[in-house]
């Protein structure tokens, strides 16, 4: 019963926040425990939602490539700018990061840090703009700080 309650917290705190995904993703998981199917598919969403989240987030991003209307000699101009340099160590960062967070949060099991995540994303939706696809990096850096920390004896 707990576990519902934190769930529509976060849903209400969504809807008001206009975090649609965040929103979605909390009715799914209500919907899921109100079938009585939770103990069933939880698991597998736990284990392979993130993959499959990616999967269908990089296959969007990758859209105006594989219609065509982003040609190879762009591709090959962005990487002789210094925005696309930028862009590509911006990235390396921020992949790296996500890949420290998805080990903070599933191999370390600091899962009680979620809420927190959720509610920062959902603020900064609702107030900066923002999509709430936050949490991932957020963790990571969470991870590098407690790396660095643990390195200097803090």
């Amino acid at each position: 019963m707990e576990s519902t309650i934190i769930l529509i917290i976060i849903l209400a705190a969504a809807v008001l926040g206009k975090a649609n995904s965040v929103a979605l993703a909390s009715c799914i998981l209500l919907f899921l425990k109100l079938l009585n199917v939770d103990k069933y598919v939880f698991p597998t969403l736990q284990e392979n939602g993130v993959f499959w989240g990616v999967v269908i987030l990089v296959a969007s991003i990758l859209i105006p490539i594989a219609n065509g209307s982003v040609k190879y000699i762009s591709i090959r101009n962005v990487f002789t700018s210094w925005l696309g340099i930028f862009a590509l160590l911006i990235s390396l960062f921020t992949t790296y990061l996500s890949g420290l967070g998805m080990q903070y949060l599933t191999v370390q099991g600091h899962t009680e840090v979620m809420p927190a995540l959720i509610l920062g994303s959902v603020i900064a939706a609702a107030f900066l703009g923002g999509v709430p696809v936050g949490p991932m990096i957020t963790s990571g850096m969470i991870a590098l700080g407690l790396k660095f920390f643990h390195k200097i004896g803090l």
